[in-house]
């Protein structure tokens, strides 16, 4: 049984070598941490103010770029939406593979669900079919669907993905919908099926992308 994240799939719909060199090898190659620390922080400080936990001195070690992000975040409307969970793992079993990841946090109101996302970098080109976007939806909604009871509350079920776009302060929500379901299924299925029975390839095809591709000099 194979278990797939949404970085895993966009990984290897980016680069079928880098997805073998990362996942299946287990090749590592150190990143500034710098990159990644601001996003760190927003993400820690929220996970603690969602749960109840004092955060000043949290707040406190915040420089002035991430102390606006922060407002920014705990300003946002549906930021301010009745806490279900935070730092939260969801899986699901999409035909033969099971998928899922961690989210940042899930919120609900009278009229649905909402997974959020909180980006401090840049948002995904196409989030309606991003990977992240279309695992995470239907991992939420398997979830709910089995533990509600009634086919009624089912089909008045609404659940949406947020990302929390903090750099330009903006929302981009994509709402479920039969529809959607049955695109994401067959999406996922199908990258599935294409990384169970990859070959890796003795001579990489070079492309633009890969001068900024970490593994560059494994690969060349």
């Amino acid at each position: 049984m194979h278990n797939f994240s949404p970085n895993m799939l966009k990984t290897y719909e980016t680069c079928s070598q880098k997805y073998w060199l990362r996942y299946e090898e287990n090749i590592t190659v150190p990143q500034r941490a710098s990159n990644f620390e601001k996003g760190k922080k927003i993400h820690a400080i929220a996970n603690y103010y969602l749960r109840g936990d004092n955060i000043s001195k949290l707040e406190k070690a915040l420089n002035s770029e991430e102390q606006k992000l922060w407002e920014q975040l705990k300003n946002n409307k549906y930021f301010q939406k009745k806490y279900i969970e935070s730092e939260y793992n969801l899986y699901c079993k999409i035909g033969n593979y099971w998928v899922g990841g961690r989210l940042d946090a899930l919120v609900k109101d009278d009229d649905g669900y909402y997974i959020l996302d909180y980006k401090t970098g840049s948002t995904p080109k196409n989030p309606e079919y991003d990977f992240q976007t279309m695992v995470y939806l239907l991992c939420l909604y398997k979830s709910i669907r089995h533990c509600e009871q009634s086919q009624e509350s089912q089909n008045n079920l609404s659940i949406s993905f947020v990302y929390i776009d903090l750099k330009n302060n903006q929302n981009h929500i994509i709402e479920l919908t039969p529809e959607k379901i049955k695109e994401y299924e067959l999406a996922i299925t199908k990258i599935c099926d294409e990384i169970t029975s990859f070959i890796p390839q003795e001579n990489i095809e070079y492309s633009k992308k890969c001068d900024f591709c970490e593994y560059k000099k494994i690969c060349f």
